[in-house]
C-alpha cells in the first residue's frame, strides 16, 4: 500500500513539475494599479498624407490599423517606414514599473511588422521593445521567438518594463514568454499597431481591444 501512495505522489510530483515548466497562466497586473485611459492619453501616428479614416477605425471596442508598404511615412521629411500607430503619449515616463495590457490581432498575411514597442532607449537604439510578427510568428525584434504562430485569434498581451532594474517582461496569455534587459533612455512610452520593419508585406494590419495602462504600486 505504501509502494502505490509513493508511487501516487511521486507520479503527482513529475506532473505538477511539467506543468511549471511549461508555466501556468498567472495575473501580470497584480501588484499593479489601473490608470484612466481613454482620447485625451493616446493619438494616432499614420501616413501624412491620409485621414485618419483611410487607415484607422475604432469600432464596437475594437481600434483596427493598417497600412501598405507603399504608404508615406508619418511625416513629409521622416526617414522611416510607413506605419499606423496608437501612441500612449499620455503616459510618458523615467522611472518605476509600468506595464502595458490589450487583446490583440494579427490577419493572416500580415508580416515584416512591429505590431507593439516601448518607446526609449539610449543610443544608438530607439526603442527598449519591439514585438514583431514574421509570417506568423511573433518575436522579440527578429528573434527570439516568442509565440511561434499568432495568426487569426486573439491573445492577451501584458508588457511589463522595470526602468531601474532595466527589466522587460512579456506574457501572452497569462504566461512569461520573454524576459530581457531593457536599453536605457531619458523617458518611454507604450505605442501598438502597425510598423513595418524589414521584409514588409503589402498590407499590414493589427486590432487591439481593452487597452489598459498601468503603474505598480510604490
Amino acid at each position: 500500500m505504501k509502494s502505490l501512495f509513493h508511487l501516487a505522489l511521486f507520479t503527482i510530483g513529475i506532473s505538477l513539475s511539467t506543468h511549471i515548466a511549461k508555466g501556468w497562466p498567472i495575473d501580470p497586473t497584480h501588484g499593479f494599479i489601473d490608470l484612466p485611459f481613454n482620447e485625451s492619453f493616446y493619438h494616432i501616428q499614420k501616413p501624412f498624407d491620409l485621414p485618419i479614416d483611410h487607415r484607422y477605425s475604432f469600432i464596437s471596442g475594437v481600434h483596427r490599423l493598417w497600412v501598405y508598404s507603399t504608404d508615406s511615412p508619418l511625416s513629409r521629411n521622416s526617414p522611416t517606414k510607413p506605419r499606423t500607430e496608437i501612441i500612449i503619449s499620455g503616459y510618458n515616463y523615467s522611472s518605476g514599473v509600468w506595464q502595458f495590457e490589450a487583446y490583440g490581432y494579427v490577419p493572416c498575411g500580415t508580416s515584416g511588422v512591429c505590431i507593439m514597442q516601448v518607446f526609449g532607449s539610449d543610443p544608438p537604439h530607439a526603442t527598449t521593445l519591439m514585438l514583431r510578427v514574421y509570417n506568423g510568428t511573433l518575436t522579440y525584434y527578429q528573434g527570439p521567438v516568442i509565440v511561434p504562430n499568432i495568426y487569426d485569434k486573439w491573445f492577451k498581451l501584458n508588457v511589463i518594463h522595470d526602468v531601474e532594474k532595466s527589466k522587460v517582461k512579456v506574457y501572452i496569455d497569462g504566461v512569461l514568454r520573454y524576459e530581457g534587459s531593457g536599453r536605457g533612455g531619458a523617458f518611454h512610452y507604450f505605442k501598438c499597431g502597425v510598423y513595418a520593419q524589414n521584409d514588409d508585406s503589402y498590407y499590414m494590419e493589427s486590432r487591439w481591444k481593452k487597452i489598459r495602462v498601468l503603474k505598480k504600486c510604490d
